[in-house]
C-alpha cells in the first residue's frame, strides 16, 4: 500500500508543470505572485490609458510612484493590525474614526497645549505628541477589546459603535475646526522633500535590506539542516537572493530618481547660501519617512506573528477558538491585546496622516476602515479565520491605493471610486472562498 502511494506521489510530481515545480522549489506563495501580477497590470493599464487618451503616461513615473508609496503608508500600517483582528474572526469598523480622534488629540496637544508649557518650537513637542497619540489609540483599542472579550459584545457592534462615537468625539474635541499648523518637525513624519532621507540614506537602507535578506536565507538553510527539514535546491536559494536584492536595488534607484521640485531647491539654495544655478542642482528625495515607518511596522509585525508566542496564540485562536481555550490559551486577554495593538497602529497612522496634511481636520480617516479591511482581505487574510500574512496586507494596501490613484488620474469622481473599491472587496472575498474550497 505504501509503495502504491509513493508511486502515485511520484507520478504527481512528474506530471507537474514547470511553473508548479518552480513554486514548489522556491516556496513562493502563489497568491503573492497573483497580487504582484494584478498590481503590475493595474500600473501598466493606467499608464497606457494616459498614453492613449492624453498623449503621455503619468502613472509609471518616479514622481507618481513615490507619492503612491507615501499615500499607501497610513492604510498599510493599519492593515497589518487588521490582519490579526480578522485572523481571530473579528472585525474592526472603527479604525478610521480612531485615526481621526487620535490625530485631533495630537493636533490639540502640539498646537494649543505644549507650546504654552514648553514654548513654541521646542524640540520635544513632536516626541511628546507622537507618544500621546499612540497612547490614545492604544487606550481606545483596549476599551474595545475589553467590551468584546469580557462583556461578550460582538466585535461588529462594538466597533460600529466606536465608529460613530469617536467620529462624534472628534467633532466635539475640535469644535468643528481644522487645527493647524502642527509642529514643523512633526510634519517631516508625513513625507515631502524634507520628510525623506535622500539618496545616500536610501542606499544605506537598501544595503541593510540586502544584507538582512541574505542573512535570513542563510539562517533558514542552517535551521533546516539542524532540524533535518527538506532543503531548497541551491538554484532556488540563489534565485531568491538575486531576485530579492535586485528588487531592493531597483526600488532604491526609483525613489532616488525623483528629485526635489525646483521651487524647493531654490529655497534650499537661498537658505544655505549655495551659488550653484538651480537648474544644475538635483537633490533626490530617496525613501520617504512614512514609507520607512510602514516597512519597519511590517518587519516588526511579521516577527510578532511568526516568531513569538503571542503570534502563535493569535493563529491558534483563529483556527479553532474552542480548542485554543481548552489548550490553556487566555483567549480573552489575547483579544484585548489584539485590539489594543490595532488601536496603537491607528495612532501611528494618525501621525503619518496628520503630518502629511500639516493639520488635523474632522474628516481625517473617513472611510479608511473600508480601505484597511479591503487591503487585508485582498492580501489573503481569510474571514474564516486562522489565515493571513502581514506582507500580503501591505501589498493589498498598495493595490487599493494604486486603484484609487489611477482613477483620480483618469478623472473618475469620488462616487465611482467607492463603487470600484466596494466591488474589488467583494471580488477578493469570493476569490478567497474559491481558494479555500480548492484547498480542501
Amino acid at each position: 500500500m505504501n509503495s502504491l502511494n509513493n508511486s502515485v506521489g511520484a507520478d504527481k510530481v512528474e506530471n507537474e508543470g514547470m511553473f508548479t515545480r518552480f513554486l514548489r522549489a522556491t516556496e513562493i506563495d502563489a497568491r503573492l505572485l497573483g497580487m504582484i501580477a494584478a498590481l503590475i497590470m493595474i500600473w501598466v493599464g493606467f499608464h497606457l490609458y494616459g498614453l492613449l487618451v492624453n498623449g503621455f503616461g503619468a502613472f509609471l513615473t518616479p514622481r507618481n510612484l513615490w507619492n503612491l508609496s507615501v499615500q499607501t503608508a497610513s492604510v498599510a500600517v493599519m492593515a497589518t493590525g487588521m490582519v490579526l483582528v480578522i485572523v481571530t474572526r473579528h472585525i474592526d469598523l472603527s479604525v478610521g474614526s480612531i485615526l481621526g480622534f487620535s490625530a485631533t488629540s495630537m493636533a490639540i496637544m502640539q498646537v494649543w497645549i505644549l507650546p504654552e508649557i514648553l514654548g513654541l518650537g521646542h524640540p520635544m513637542i513632536w516626541v511628546i505628541t507622537v507618544i500621546f497619540g499612540l497612547m490614545v489609540g492604544c487606550a481606545i483599542g483596549a476599551i474595545h477589546g475589553y467590551l468584546i472579550a469580557y462583556l461578550g459584545i460582538p466585535a461588529f457592534i462594538v466597533t460600529l459603535g466606536g465608529l460613530l462615537v469617536w467620529r462624534g468625539a472628534t467633532f466635539l474635541l475640535a469644535r468643528g475646526e481644522t487645527i493647524a499648523p502642527v509642529d514643523a518637525t512633526f510634519t517631516k513624519l508625513g513625507g515631502g522633500p524634507y520628510g525623506a532621507i535622500g539618496a545616500t540614506g536610501s542606499w544605506i537602507v537598501g544595503l541593510i535590506a540586502c544584507v538582512a535578506l541574505l542573512g535570513l536565507l542563510w539562517q533558514g538553510r542552517r535551521k533546516r539542516v539542524q532540524f533535518n527539514f527538506p532543503q531548497r535546491p541551491m538554484w532556488a536559494e540563489t534565485f531568491l537572493a538575486v531576485a530579492g536584492c535586485g528588487i531592493i536595488v531597483g526600488i532604491v534607484m526609483l525613489v532616488n530618481a525623483y528629485y526635489w521640485p525646483k521651487g524647493i531647491v531654490r529655497q534650499y539654495a537661498e537658505a544655505n547660501n549655495i551659488e550653484t544655478p538651480v537648474s544644475e542642482i538635483f537633490i533626490s528625495h530617496g525613501f520617504a519617512i512614512p514609507v520607512l515607518i510602514m516597512l519597519a511596522v511590517g518587519v516588526l509585525m511579521t516577527f510578532l506573528t511568526t516568531r513569538t508566542r503571542f503570534g502563535r496564540y493569535v493563529f491558534a485562536i483563529g483556527g479553532n477558538p474552542e480548542a485554543a481555550e481548552l489548550a490553556g490559551i487566555k483567549t480573552r486577554w489575547v483579544t484585548v491585546k489584539i485590539f489594543a495593538l490595532m488601536g496603537t497602529l491607528c495612532g501611528l497612522s494618525a501621525v503619518i496622516a496628520s503630518a502629511r496634511l500639516g493639520s488635523a481636520s474632522i474628516s481625517l480617516g473617513t472611510l479608511d476602515e473600508l480601505y484597511v479591511i479591503a487591503a487585508a482581505v485582498i492580501g489573503g487574510t481569510s474571514f474564516a479565520g486562522g489565515v493571513g500574512t502581514i506582507y500580503g496586507a501591505i501589498l493589498g494596501a498598495l493595490l487599493m491605493q494604486s486603484l484609487q490613484a489611477g482613477m483620480v488620474l483618469i478623472g473618475f469622481d469620488a462616487a465611482m471610486q467607492q463603487m470600484v473599491v466596494g466591488s474589488v472587496l467583494v471580488f477578493a472575498v469570493w476569490i478567497d472562498t474559491m481558494y479555500r474550497r480548492r484547498a480542501k
